[in-house]
């Protein structure tokens, strides 16, 4: 018994350093290096963002299903000045929604919830565009409001952009055609107006033999001289 606590004691005087230093270096198993993310948001500027909880309607279930909760943004494009509607999820950052906004895109407040409102959209999240219907809910009134009077600023202003851009067509086609009806009809004066010169060279050479005979016809014979 007493070697077995001397053997015990001597154990626990052991001293044991765990920061001590072996000097030994040991390098990472894996080095990484820093990559730069890309979101293909870099050439846009968002002129809306605010948190809210997306819905979207299962036709075959009949029913509405969560797409998840996160940040919707309107991003306006620098260079076309198209608009996007894009949301993601906030822990995962996978995209609920994607789609233009587009002049015909209405945006309605949802029966009976004042924090929520539902639009008819060609999305792309799932990488194919898909005819979906949409609710989103915000956390208050004033979000829901500043949401669906932003989607409809854009949306009026990308149907005036298209009204001025079929102007601007059809202007430029009027003008086309009357620039090819000015040729036409300067090419059909210029063939009516013929010199008289060329006119009297066409005049066929017996006609000319005629009226010379006609002159001899008509010319009075001389007297005849009396002797």
């Amino acid at each position: 018994m007493a070697s077995t606590t001397e053997g015990d004691h001597r154990e626990e005087e052991v001293p044991h350093n765990e920061d001590e230093d072996t000097g030994a270096q040991v390098a990472p198993i894996v080095k990484l290096e820093e990559v730069a993310v890309t979101t293909g948001e870099e050439d846009e500027d968002a002129i809306l963002d605010l948190k809210a909880k997306l819905y979207r309607f299962d036709k075959d279930g009949n029913q509405w299903k969560e797409r998840g909760a996160g940040t919707v943004k309107l991003l306006k494009h620098k260079v076309t000045g198209k608009v996007r509607l894009v949301m993601r999820q906030s822990k995962t950052l996978k995209i609920c929604a994607n789609h233009l906004v587009l002049p015909m895109m209405s945006v309605q407040e949802h029966a009976g919830n004042d924090k929520s409102c539902v639009w008819h959209a060609a999305d792309y999240a799932d990488g194919e565009l898909k005819d979906e219907l949409f609710c989103i809910r915000f956390g208050s009134v004033e979000n829901c409001k500043s949401f669906m009077e932003m989607v409809h600023e854009v949306a009026e202003s990308q149907k005036k952009k298209e009204e001025n851009k079929d102007a601007s067509a059809t202007a430029g086609l009027l003008e086309k055609l009357s620039v090819e009806e000015n040729k036409t009809e300067d090419k059909s004066r210029a063939e009516e107006e013929v010199p008289k010169e060329e006119k009297e060279e066409e005049v066929p050479k017996e006609e000319k033999k005629e009226s010379k005979s006609e002159e001899a016809e008509k010319k009075p014979e001389e007297p005849a001289s009396s002797t």
